[in-house]
């Protein structure tokens, strides 16, 4: 029978034949490093929808809605790719959602911040 050795940090292993890890730690170790690159790219990715809805929370409503310039969203860093969902009228005007917290284009670069009730 040939000798086995932990995956993480080669030590030599006792027990059950199935066994691939000398420790919690080296198995944790192991599954963190395996799904780094994964958990990187939500984490960016919740990371900037969190900014997002700080910014647009930031802003002062008034009866559910407030007005507000593109420039200002941008100085503030709002990311304007990163959004959660989308909401289409009866009308046709899209707003544009992260998480409860909204945003209508206007006409000459201003922007209607709206809560979802």
């Amino acid at each position: 029978m040939s000798e086995r050795n932990c995956l993480v940090c080669g030590e030599k292993l006792l027990g059950r034949i199935d066994q691939k890890y000398c420790s919690d730690h080296c198995r944790n170790a192991y599954n963190n490093r395996l799904n780094r690159d994964s958990k990187n790219l939500v984490r960016n990715i919740n990371n900037k929808l969190r900014k997002n809805y700080r910014i647009l929370n930031g802003f002062t409503l008034r009866d559910g809605k407030t007005k507000t310039t593109k420039m200002r969203l941008l100085d503030k860093g709002f990311d304007f790719e990163y959004i959660t969902n989308l909401y289409t009228t009866k009308k046709g005007s899209t707003y544009f959602f992260v998480y409860d917290l909204g945003y209508l284009p206007l006409d000459n670069d201003y922007f209607m911040i709206v809560k979802r009730e």
